[in-house]
């Protein structure tokens, strides 16, 4: 389910390219290269706005940092003492939303000797998909609504919140997904820009001091 939902999303963005006057090789590139919907239209989008390439390097690597905690969340499930940091390099490229959802669920069941080329395979496939469903979509740009293509791309945050929840085992994991969710519109109200990381901060911390404080406490 998640993999058709991500080549949903991947035909809003080849769409996008498409009718922003990017080549089919440059948008394929993006998706290979950059492997995040949400920094792609941001690349995209700018680079059709007229700022340049800097200007477009730094906002996809904005963008790109709330990867960070993902992929140092994954790495250590991955470790063996043999493993070497090279190693490491593909793997961290692939950890996206939908891989390391996927990696807490399926990861845990695989033998640890084996999850690197585990997480390379199933990353590998998922980019595969998306890369093809970027090329579909540039191609169907012409006959594709725009209003279906920027329903599409609501598909992986939307995908991403049910999964998350899914995932969601421990009370600390509960209670940062539910106050993100309540903080968010009341923090939206400061239209500083950045309201998903504020939320973002403020509910972890939180759930973070509720959980130190109950290990203190028990």
């Amino acid at each position: 389910m998640l993999a058709l939902v991500l080549c949903g999303t991947f035909i809003g963005v080849g769409a996008l390219a498409h009718d922003s006057g990017f080549t089919l090789g440059w948008s394929l590139a993006s998706t290979i290269l950059i492997w995040a919907a949400p920094a792609q239209v941001i690349l995209i989008t700018t680079a059709h706005a007229g700022a340049t390439l800097l200007e477009s390097a730094i906002a996809v690597t904005l963008s790109a940092i709330r990867l960070l905690p993902m992929i140092v969340s994954v790495m250590p499930m991955l470790r063996t003492p043999q493993t070497k940091t090279a190693q490491l390099v593909l793997p961290a490229h692939m950890v996206a939303v939908t891989v390391w959802v996927e990696s807490f669920r399926l990861l845990p069941h695989v033998p640890r000797q084996s999850r690197v080329a585990f997480l390379n395979g199933l990353g590998g496939a998922l980019l595969i998909m998306s890369a093809a469903a970027t090329g579909a979509g540039y191609g169907l740009a012409a006959n594709l609504p725009p209003l279906l293509a920027a329903g599409i791309l609501a598909l992986t945050p939307l995908t991403f919140l049910l999964s998350t929840a899914r995932n969601a085992h421990r009370l600390v994991d509960k209670l940062a997904l539910a106050l993100g969710l309540a903080l968010y519109p009341l923090i939206s109200f400061l239209n500083t820009g950045v309201e998903i990381l504020i939320s973002g901060i403020v509910a972890g911390t939180i759930a973070y001091g509720v959980h130190r404080f109950r290990k203190a406490t028990a």
